[in-house]
């Protein structure tokens, strides 16, 4: 798990990462359900993520939209689930 400390106007987003057929990934969130991006690694799918999030957050704050109640403001601690292969 990794720690990584609040800052202002910090959420948490459970993001759900899924390689597809075509070997690209795709992300969604429940927490956020216009958010949807690809990408051709799991990294790059989950940056693009972020920064989807982080408009989509910007313009519910420009037009004066509730940020939908299921995404939570951040804690302080960050705790990631992981993915590897032996």
């Amino acid at each position: 798990m990794s720690k990584h400390h609040a800052s202002e106007g910090e959420y948490v987003l459970h993001l759900r990462v899924e390689r597809l057929p075509e070997g690209i990934y795709l992300a969604t969130s429940n927490d956020l359900p216009d958010l949807l991006v690809q990408g051709t690694t799991r990294d790059e799918t989950m940056e693009i993520a972020r920064d989807v999030a982080r408009k989509l957050i910007e313009s519910f704050r420009e037009h004066g939209d509730p940020i939908p109640a299921s995404l939570k403001q951040g804690s302080g601690l960050l705790e990631v689930d992981t993915a590897f292969a032996v």
